[in-house]
């Protein structure tokens, strides 16, 4: 193994830490659709599997998976470059590696300067990591970019989208565009469900800029909702026509505790 191996932050923890029991797990939470759907972008979850691994599961179980993704996290640690992004190497999970898609990565970084290459903010945080096994267990050969979001400005979250936009209309072979997002936090379940319908609705609209301004204006606690802007922004430039809501649930529906919870929301943008 080389230096270029991003070692797994949250196994053990978010996910079991030995290869069987992971595996078992991610097969259980994978509802397989009667049929697949291509698909240019998705939401998925990043808490522990326990509580959102069946909304995590849905979208995944409803793709078509392609050979190439871009995987847009929120930057929940504060560590490293506003919009960190790792070109080479490889993520490794119990499952085994997870190679970068060098050349599209480099293509990123060259549309888009803002981009910098930084593996430190991706050291600590597991809203990207957790997605991994759930292609890993279908998909045999793929590659992907890692893309850690830590602003909030609407006009670069445009950008970003934007830039994502145009190097994969160039492409010669699809790519998934994946927000990794979690929903309203650590409110009760009820004032959840209400603000989550309503970033949900801008969603479903496919409305970076609802989005956007709703998440801010109504206090949603919506962790991934940077990546979320920048992937309906690309997939809009890129023809989206439709999105649909594949999952919710809160923690509640887990855990029993509807004073404190979190809200998790699986949508497919196609």
């Amino acid at each position: 193994m080389n230096a270029a191996v991003r070692r797994p932050a949250v196994a053990g923890r978010f996910y079991p830490g030995e290869p069987d029991a992971l595996l078992r797990d991610v097969r259980a939470y994978l509802m397989q659709a009667p049929e697949r759907v291509a698909a240019l972008g998705c939401v998925a979850p990043h808490a522990g599997y326990v509580y959102s691994g069946h909304v995590a599961g849905a979208v995944y179980g409803r793709l078509e998976l392609p050979r190439q993704f871009i995987i847009l996290c929120p930057n929940h640690t504060g560590m490293g470059e506003p919009l960190a992004i790792m070109s080479q190497g490889a993520w490794l999970t119990p499952l085994g590696e997870a190679p970068i898609a060098a050349a599209l990565a480099a293509e990123l970084k060259r549309e888009f300067k803002p981009l910098k290459e930084d593996a430190y903010a991706h050291l600590a945080e597991h809203a990207l990591e957790v997605q991994l096994p759930f292609l890993q267990a279908q998909k045999k050969e793929f590659a992907f970019v890692p893309i850690c979001v830590g602003v909030g400005t609407y006009d670069l979250l445009k950008q970003l989208g934007e830039a994502i936009a145009r190097v994969v209309a160039r492409q010669n072979e699809p790519v998934l565009i994946v927000a990794s997002s979690d929903m309203n936090h650590y409110e009760s379940d009820a004032i959840t469900r209400i603000k989550d319908r309503k970033a949900i609705d801008q969603m479903l609209a496919r409305s970076p800029a609802g989005l956007h301004e709703t998440v801010r204006r109504e206090r949603i606690s919506m962790c991934g909702s940077g990546p979320a802007v920048a992937m309906l922004t690309a997939t809009g430039q890129l023809g989206a026509a439709d999105a649909a809501l594949v999952k919710y649930a809160t923690s509640a529906d887990i855990s029993g505790d509807r004073e404190t919870v979190v809200g998790y929301a699986g949508l497919v943008v196609r």
